[in-house]
């Protein structure tokens, strides 16, 4: 966005809008919060610029099991308790797992069985990992692709995330990684959806996702939540009902 384009959007004049940026002028606190709102700027880093210009980051980061998060978690578990008998799960920015329905569970424990980490499992790491996820995934190539342009998305596009980068670097390194998989402006299969195809032993299954996000989100963590919902991709998947 021009000068010109955030001064007239936030109204404000153009030249106060270059001192700000230039530096030969000190923004209130009110003008920080006020162009990273014309900018929609991500909460997180609102309180970076607030730091930045000297003042106080105003926006709380609340863990998913606290008090005050109490009504945003309750409506997470019920999205997720509806969408059975459909797999459902709940991520945080960096594609950490943070809660899911019992389908889910059910899912990646056929998958992966009952192993147990001390971390909270990352579903990137998982879809990437030749131990984890990806040998199940029939349609890996086009699964890949889908997922890893997604990535490149978040890490590079608006605001630069150096953690989401990093993992990013990470999976990257991964063996059979397609060479052209590590540059962001790949040509992608041109599909209405990607369904992923989960294949073992003599059970498939394939399904599509969509996204939700929490609509007004005044605190960090309430922004970034992620609520991954499964749909069936065919008629066999539709039938199948995860014990």
């Amino acid at each position: 966005m021009s000068q010109l384009a955030l001064a007239v959007e936030a109204g404000v004049t153009p030249r106060h809008v270059s001192f700000v940026e230039s530096g030969r002028a000190t923004p209130s606190r009110e003008m920080v919060l006020l162009l990273a709102g014309t900018l929609d700027v991500p909460l997180r880093e609102r309180n970076q610029m607030l730091l930045a210009a000297g003042y106080a980051p105003i926006y709380r980061e609340t863990g998913i099991s606290e008090p005050a998060m109490s009504q945003v978690r309750a409506a997470l578990e019920r999205v997720l308790r509806h969408h059975e008998p459909f797999p459902a799960v709940v991520m945080d920015r960096h594609w950490n797992l943070m809660l899911t329905n019992a389908a889910a569970a059910s899912m990646f424990t056929w998958l992966l069985g009952n192993a147990r980490s001390t971390s909270p499992p990352n579903v990137l790491r998982l879809m990437f990992d030749p131990d984890g996820l990806r040998p199940y995934v029939a349609n890996w190539e086009q699964v890949g692709e889908a997922l890893i342009q997604r990535v490149h998305r978040e890490a590079i596009g608006g605001v630069p995330d150096a953690e989401t980068a990093a993992l990013l670097r990470q999976v990257l390194g991964l063996p059979g990684i397609p060479d052209r998989w590590r540059t962001p402006d790949f040509t992608a299969t041109p599909t209405p959806v990607v369904p992923v195809q989960f294949r073992k032993g003599h059970l498939g299954v394939s399904y599509f996702s969509m996204v939700t996000t929490v609509g007004t989100p005044l605190d960090v963590t309430a922004q970034e939540i992620r609520l991954e919902s499964f749909f069936p991709a065919d008629e066999a998947t539709e039938r199948h009902r995860w014990a």
